[in-house]
């Protein structure tokens, strides 16, 4: 049995090395011991083949297996009430951080030709926020990212209002604007997030996301 395990981050800097190959480990919850890089972080998630699998998950011949370290810095949660920027753009404040790029979406008073009141955001919370997370560990690992912060607004929001706020901080500038435009984008697409736009003369569920 051979496998392939990618690092990344405070990972990679302790193994030495982005990639290392493995010998006859059987299960993801074998790769960590196998690697030999003493106490095992919490919050270190795993991918297989770049799909994200629990620690119980048999491997076969020529896997790759991805370890997603924790996000240094920053938060990922749902909030009700007003949203801050500046309080996210702290929350990924870095040394090592070259740039900030930050992503700030607000309900606006016209859609789809309707004149809109407020927004009412839902989420499934129990499953949201550890999506978010598991977003931003994502990102971090795939842009060598210094810290990530995506606060989304639950409840009615007014028209002006922030719905969400997105500050990302990276080495580089490039990383930074790739990586806050992929968190909005995906975010709309996979976190279990609804919204409803209310009218002057009706009102309506939007689907998922912003």
């Amino acid at each position: 049995m051979h496998v392939t395990v990618r690092l990344f981050a405070g990972l990679r800097e302790r193994a030495g090395a982005s990639r290392v190959e493995l010998e006859d480990v059987e299960s993801v919850d074998e790769v960590w011991t196998a690697l030999g890089l003493g106490p095992e972080p919490e919050g270190l998630l795993y991918a297989v083949n770049r799909a994200y699998v629990d620690r119980e998950q048999e491997l076969r011949d020529g896997d790759e297996v991805a370890l997603i370290p924790p996000v240094s810095g920053g938060a990922c949660r749902l909030v009700d009430g007003p949203l801050d920027l500046d309080a996210a753009a702290a929350e990924v404040a870095d040394d090592g951080a070259g740039a900030t790029a930050a992503f700030v979406g607000t309900v606006r008073r016209s859609s789809r030709g309707r004149e809109v009141v407020h927004l009412e955001y839902e989420a499934f919370e129990e499953m949201a926020e550890p999506m978010l997370e598991r977003l931003a560990a994502e990102l971090t690992a795939r842009h060598g990212l210094s810290g990530v912060a995506v606060h989304h607004r639950v409840g009615r929001v007014e028209i002006g209002e922030a719905s969400v706020v997105i500050a990302v901080s990276a080495p580089h500038r490039a990383a930074a604007l790739d990586a806050c435009r992929e968190a909005i984008d995906a975010l709309k697409e996979t976190i279990p997030l609804w919204k409803k736009e209310v009218y002057a003369d009706g009102e309506e569920w939007i689907g998922r996301g912003s």
